[in-house]
């Protein structure tokens, strides 16, 4: 019990005397991040995503412009961008991220008499879920393929 007292009143001591050996306080204030993701299809045409996120998680989920017609209906895509934001420091984050759609696809199709031909769809979900080191303001190529390519820039806005 009095080791256990002198260890205690040592520690006190130590951190009052050597604030090295006090608890550390993390005085950085917060700052936001802008998340662009760009992809390029390779015949020119560029659609980007952007979001304004704090460290942390985030997450998106938004229609593209473009929908599938299936039998004379239109059906939406939606784009999903998500993950994890995690700075090592003023220059570098490790970022955690799924960028992903769905893509619809006719499962059945059936003779619906006099307003012909019906089918019935679900969706299927695709995309790419990795965790990349990235320096901030500096793009980072994440997939390329016969389709073109993607990247990610991660800025550090200093409000």
């Amino acid at each position: 019990m009095k080791a256990l007292l002198t260890s205690g009143l040592l520690m006190i001591f130590l951190g009052l005397a050597f604030p090295s050996f006090a608890a550390s306080v993390d005085t950085n204030t917060p700052v936001n991040f802008v998340i662009k993701v760009q992809a390029n299809d390779g015949k020119g045409n560029i659609s980007s995503l952007q979001l304004t996120t704090v460290a942390g998680s985030f997450e998106l989920d938004t229609l593209q412009k473009s929908s599938v017609k299936i039998n004379n209906a239109d059906i939406p895509t939606t784009l999903k961008l998500s993950g994890t934001l995690t700075p090592v420091d003023d220059r570098k984050g490790v970022l955690k991220l799924y960028l992903g759609r769905t893509v619809p696809y006719v499962t059945s199709s059936f003779n619906g008499g006099p307003a012909g031909v019906q089918s019935s769809y679900s969706q299927m979900s695709v995309g790419l879920n990795s965790t990349f080191v990235v320096t901030f303001g500096k793009p980072l190529i994440v997939q390329v393929d016969d389709s073109g390519e993607v990247s990610v820039l991660v800025t550090r806005e200093e409000n």
